[in-house]
């Protein structure tokens, strides 16, 4: 049961990070953190400080797709 509980998390997190990345390419780094933040929580979604840094710097950095599941398990 908890794995089924992390992957409809995970693809939570993948969802608000795909919407995220799609439309701010070139924002500032604390801009597209805040878009993270108000996303996972109209998902409903906790994640941790770290976690949405790190998501935050993937999408800075990639410039295109970012997955969820590697960023969070590096």
């Amino acid at each position: 049961m908890m794995d089924n509980q992390n992957d409809e998390k995970l693809e939570a997190i993948q969802a608000v990070v795909d919407r995220v990345t799609s439309w701010q390419d070139g924002a500032p780094e604390g801009t597209v953190e805040k878009e993270l933040r108000d996303g996972f929580g109209e998902a409903g979604v906790d994640v941790a400080d770290d976690d949405v840094r790190r998501l935050a710097d993937a999408i800075q950095d990639e410039r295109g797709a970012v997955s969820a599941r590697e960023v969070l398990s590096a």
